[in-house]
């Protein structure tokens, strides 16, 4: 019995919405245009943990440091002589009130690598001075991490168009080598973030807007920060040798950063060799 035209044509219609609907459908749909970009769990409570880092830490640098001496101590260095100034400043109060300063010390860390203001560099060398090499060390690597991940946070949410503005031709570029290189992601970041291949501070602003997960750039970020702060916290103990920042990424340096970061890719190179054989 033949069926009537108005039937077929809504039988099809509604075959075609179930096609729609379907879990392979939805994953080929691109994002509604304008939809807002939005944390993940794990990213908000990593967000807030940091937040609230930030705020005991300004806490107790304002509740312990003595009133006489906010202006010596809530100064942000901006060269090797204010970081001497700051060591002879806060010999005492980072001795006297030690918990307190490593609070205060990682909210000012944190706020200057959130909104990329310079100068952190200067704040490593001075947690060497304080601290020496090995608790100097640690602190920078937390405190840089931090950092790193809240100013992924807030790129994710509010920072496509300064990026895409700042820098638009080196972030197609890395778009572009994020994906040639999905299957080995870890070992790639972990490369940029040992040499000086990009500035750390487009690879904070960059990862979220390419689609880099928080947990693989937290884990790079933790790793390969540590031999570029060893030498910077290292470089501290010798404040009164150090003449320029410079002198601090010399050739020789240079090429130890290198070779390490050629160890961390070395899986990808390798597996890229066994495919076109």
């Amino acid at each position: 019995m033949p069926f009537p035209r108005r039937d077929i044509e809504a039988a099809g219609a509604g075959s075609g919405s179930g096609d729609d609907d379907s879990p392979a459908a939805k994953r080929g749909k691109p994002e509604a245009a304008g939809a807002r970009p939005s944390l993940t769990r794990t990213e908000a409570a990593a967000a807030a943990s940091v937040l609230a880092l930030f705020l005991v830490g300004i806490f107790c640098v304002f509740r312990a440091a003595p009133r006489r001496e906010f202006e010596q101590i809530l100064r942000l260095p901006r060269s090797l002589a204010d970081v001497r100034l700051l060591k002879d400043n806060l010999a005492v109060y980072a001795r006297d009130y030690q918990a307190n300063f490593i609070l205060g010390y990682c909210s000012i860390y944190i706020f200057m690598q959130t909104f990329m203001i310079p100068g952190t560099i200067f704040m490593s060398l001075l947690a060497g001075a304080l601290f020496g090499v090995v608790k100097g060390g640690i602190l920078v690597v937390f405190t840089a991490t931090a950092g790193a991940s809240s100013c992924y946070f807030v790129s994710k949410l509010i920072g496509r168009p300064l990026i895409s503005w700042l820098w638009p031709e080196k972030l197609r570029y890395f778009q572009s080598e994020i994906a040639k290189r999905k299957e080995k992601l870890l070992n790639y970041m972990l490369f940029l973030r040992i040499t000086p291949t990009l500035p750390n501070t487009f690879i904070n602003m960059a990862s979220p807007i390419v689609d880099i997960p928080f947990h693989i750039f937290f884990a790079a970020t933790l790793i390969g920060l540590i031999p570029a702060s060893y030498i910077t916290v290292k470089a501290g103990r010798a404040l009164g040798d150090l003449r320029s920042v410079r002198e601090l990424y010399d050739s020789k340096t240079l090429v130890i950063l290198f070779l390490i970061g050629t160890v961390a890719v070395a899986p990808t190179i390798l597996k890229r060799k066994r495919i076109y054989e």
